[in-house]
């Protein structure tokens, strides 16, 4: 078998990218071991972040770095056993983490953000799939006013640098906007421009659809097995229906980039962070009307198609190491204490990785050393957000097309000797 393109990695970066190609006339395969969006795409907050300019950045004060360091927070949690591995790569973060880098970073990210609704609301209308989004925006509430008096001066900053707009919310307003929270609260701020997703599996699903009807054949296959085929200076790949063979590649696989990219000589400096998410009824009758952050304790409820649906932080540990859902425990104690919810509606809980660089930015452009051979992953907590933005960049830039933005700044060689 043959096609143009063979597109590594079925999530919403690997088939953003699929649809643009297909949209300009080159035939491709979708190739996943699983069907589309069902790992790292699967479970997030289901959040289009168009406010998320600066990438998260590693604490520098002394006080979260305690806290942190103790083990016992519903935002950041660690496996001792993999931190020998982890220190370059978390000594590299935090130093990227400063102020002057993350300010540079930040302007470097920017153009990325700036197109992220805009490139959903065209996939969005292309598939159909309007029903699964609202727009009006998410919230991050406070218990003190320490906490939301820096928030607000963020926001401000934030909007005058960014133009992202926000609004601030008083404890009264948060009432009447959330009549089932049960604590009292110091405020709120509400981020105007993101849309959210009801179900970000059904979203992939209808993207998927798209792809699909374009032409584009979703195969399963181990993306492992790829080989440079010099003869025909294309690529290989075995499946189920025999080998596979495309002019070029697309590396979108997410935390398991390594998978390939270590196969053919490049180290990228690329980690995880691990999260986890639960599905919950609502009691007494109550109702979430909004996607809530609760900023200081450091998880998320959003009102998701199966039930209420509650994520966690940051887990630090290989990305194959068994599940250890404590971060999620230590959350819906909390939470049941701030939202009135009821019995968990998932069997077990679902855990993501999330693949991260020590610069907080993408790998997004072609690689150095092969012919034919493109790279996309690495895009953190913000891969839902920049897939569809990654997937139009990065088809154009295959095709020899002028970019939508500029995709140097995340190209590949910048981590490459």
């Amino acid at each position: 078998m043959k096609t143009d393109v063979v597109v590594l990695g079925a999530g919403i970066v690997g088939l953003s990218t699929a649809i643009h190609l297909a949209r300009r006339g080159r035939s491709v395969v979708l190739l996943d071991r699983r069907g589309a969006g069902e790992e790292t795409s699967y479970g997030n907050a289901g959040l289009i972040q168009r406010e998320g300019v600066f990438p998260y950045g590693f604490p520098h004060d002394f006080g979260a770095l305690f806290r942190y360091a103790l083990n016992n927070t519903i935002d950041a949690h660690y496996h001792l056993r993999a931190l020998p591995g982890l220190v370059p790569f978390l000594a590299r973060y935090w130093w990227n983490s400063g102020f002057t880098q993350h300010q540079t970073i930040a302007s470097l990210y920017a153009p990325l953000i700036e197109h992220s609704v805009s490139e959903h609301e065209d996939l969005i209308l292309a598939s159909g799939a309007g029903n699964l989004i609202r727009k009006n925006g998410w919230m991050k509430v406070f218990r003190t006013d320490k906490a939301r008096d820096e928030a607000y001066r963020e926001a401000e900053r934030l909007s005058s640098g960014f133009g992202v707009r926000h609004q601030k919310l008083s404890s009264s307003e948060l009432k009447t906007i959330e009549p089932s929270i049960r604590i009292e609260l110091a405020g709120g701020l509400r981020w105007s421009d993101p849309w959210s997703i009801y179900d970000p599996h059904s979203l992939v699903t209808s993207y998927l659809n798209y792809f699909q009807s374009l032409g584009g054949r979703l195969m399963a296959g181990d993306a492992a097995t790829i080989e440079h085929v010099l003869e025909g200076a294309g690529w290989r790949v075995a499946t189920p229906e025999g080998p596979l063979e495309a002019g070029q590649a697309v590396v979108a696989l997410g935390p398991w980039a390594d998978t390939v990219t270590r196969k053919l000589g490049y180290r990228f400096p690329l980690a995880v962070k691990r999260g986890y998410h639960m599905h919950y009824g609502a009691a007494e009758g109550a109702e979430l009307n909004n996607w809530v952050l609760d900023a200081e304790k450091g998880y998320f409820l959003a009102p998701m198609m199966r039930g209420i649906r509650l994520t966690t932080g940051a887990e630090f540990a290989h990305r194959d190491a068994p599940k250890t859902p404590v971060q999620l425990d230590r959350a819906e104690r909390v939470a049941r204490d701030f939202f009135p919810l009821a019995e968990r509606r998932d069997p077990e809980p679902w855990m993501g990785a999330r693949p991260c660089t020590p610069d907080m930015m993408p790998i997004i452009g072609k690689a150095p050393r092969h012919e034919g051979l493109w790279f996309a992953f690495g895009h953190a907590h913000h891969g839902m957000t920049l897939g569809p933005v990654t997937g139009r960049a990065l088809a154009e830039a295959m095709t020899g097309e002028r970019t939508v933005i500029d995709i140097k700044p995340y190209r590949p060689g910048r981590f490459l000797a």
